[in-house]
């Protein structure tokens, strides 16, 4: 029997079952299985359900068509890489701002631009879902407590809660390999806790004036006054040359508690994203790679971050229960919330202005990549970690390859190669690759723009 005999059997006997006695209704039920070949269990959902009517066959939803097209999210994957592989609300937040280098870029179609100003974050989500790479890996400082100041300066145990710029924390990163003998570069960095905006430098060592001079260099080419600087406990920052050049400069100076690095989130932040993302774990300890890390530091790189690159911000709290719920403002880069202070700097404002317009975020992209290459080649290859490929077979095993640094950062070093106390626990993992030269290394670029933990 075919299904449309099924059906029309079951719409002939629906009423006699109905209407039947209890055990009429066995006798119905034993010819209806035998006829139909249902499972006892299904015809009595059959009969005992609403009355069948004739002409209406089920019919189950068929599958949705692709909403987007492969041309849309290729696009998207491009911008996603382009970008340093953002979280997905920073994606989207990102996009009507970059569509004319978009459309210039990559030629959309008007149908093609309609899906990528329509598509959620979520949906970005579920569709590069298959490229990202979650990764963590631990930080290891070179911070030693400087004990001569610590009682002169003030401990800040409250949270941020500044409504206009010039509050900043500040850090040092070091560069140091898998020895921290001798001199090496560390990086300077400096966030701004109400806009985002942040400025790195590269310095030799981390002595006192060394420091000092890098911090009056960032603070020569904010576009605000600095009123405030909070830091750990390190020697480099709790000095006598510091804390008379912030009382010189009147800007305000706290430190952190001991040993807490959760009272200085912000930077810790931004340490991982804007410093230990571009230049991985190598070791530089030569002044032509502090050169060259600045020059990318104070061009390329400042701007591609702090002009086109939209971050989230905490707005507020709230307790449901036994849960805490965080509520986040519309993703908006470090420039926009500068642009919305009275206190910025008009003619810095105005300059800025005029060079986001002008520039092209797909060619920054790509100059602070050829720079990266070059910052890499400068690297002490011998005090830097060190991963063992596998060979393939036909082929002779490279001797070394970069470590975790650059946009994709495709790998990372593993824990044998540290030495003890930089002994590594984290299990490896991968980003994706940007793009690759033909047979040769991935070639990297800054932040390995993983999707950033919140």
């Amino acid at each position: 029997m075919g299904k449309q005999g099924r059906r029309e059997y079951l719409r002939a006997i629906y009423q006699r079952y109905q209407k039947a006695p209890r055990r009429a209704k066995g006798a119905i039920l034993n010819e209806f299985c035998a006829s139909t070949g249902y499972h006892r269990k299904h015809a009595i959902r059959l009969l005992n359900g609403p009355p069948p009517e004739p002409g209406a066959d089920r019919k189950r939803p068929g599958r949705r068509g692709l909403t987007y097209s492969r041309e849309t999210l290729g696009v998207l994957r491009a911008v996603w890489e382009a970008a340093g592989y953002p979280w997905s609300v920073r994606l989207r937040a990102l996009l009507p701002d970059w569509m004319p280098w978009i459309r210039k870029r990559l030629h959309l179609r008007p149908e093609t631009e309609r899906q990528l100003l329509r598509i959620s974050a979520r949906q970005i989500d579920r569709r590069l879902k298959a490229y990202q790479a979650e990764r963590r890996r631990r930080l290891y400082g070179r911070t030693k407590p400087g004990y001569l100041l610590k009682h002169q300066i003030p401990i800040k145990t409250d949270n941020w809660d500044v409504k206009i710029p010039g509050f900043a924390e500040v850090d040092l990163v070091s560069d140091s390999g898998n020895s921290a003998d001798g001199e090496f570069a560390y990086t300077l960095n400096l966030t701004d806790v109400h806009t985002g905006w942040t400025e790195s430098r590269a310095v030799l060592g981390k002595g006192q004036t060394a420091v000092k001079a890098a911090l009056d260099q960032v603070r020569s080419e904010l576009p605000f006054r600095l009123l405030g600087l909070d830091s750990d406990n390190g020697s480099e920052f709790i000095n006598w040359h510091l804390k008379d050049w912030c009382e010189r400069e009147q800007i305000q100076l706290t430190r952190g508690r001991p040993y807490k690095k959760d009272d200085n989130a912000h930077i810790g932040q931004k340490n991982w994203t804007h410093v230990r993302k571009l230049l991985g774990w190598e070791r530089y300890d030569s002044a032509e790679a502090i050169q060259a890390i600045n020059a990318l530091y104070r061009n390329e790189l400042r701007l591609w971050l702090n002009l086109y690159l939209p971050s989230v911000k905490l707005e507020k709290k709230l307790r449901v229960g036994s849960k805490l719920r965080r509520r986040y403002e519309p993703p908006r880069t470090p420039f926009e919330r500068v642009r919305a202070c009275p206190q910025a700097d008009p003619g810095q404002i105005a300059q800025l202005e005029q060079m986001r317009k002008q520039l092209d975020p797909f060619l920054l992209s790509e100059r602070i990549e050829r720079q990266l290459e070059g910052i890499y080649r400068l690297a002490n290859r011998r005090l830097s970690p060190r991963t063992e490929q596998p060979a393939e077979a036909g082929k002779e095993k490279p001797a070394r390859r970069a470590n975790g640094c650059g946009k994709a950062a495709a790998w990372k070093s593993r824990k044998a190669d540290f030495s003890t106390p930089l002994g590594n626990p984290a299990q490896g993992a991968g980003f994706p690759v940007f793009h690759s030269r033909d047979g040769s290394s991935p070639v990297t670029f800054p932040m390995s723009r993983q999707p950033t933990p919140r």
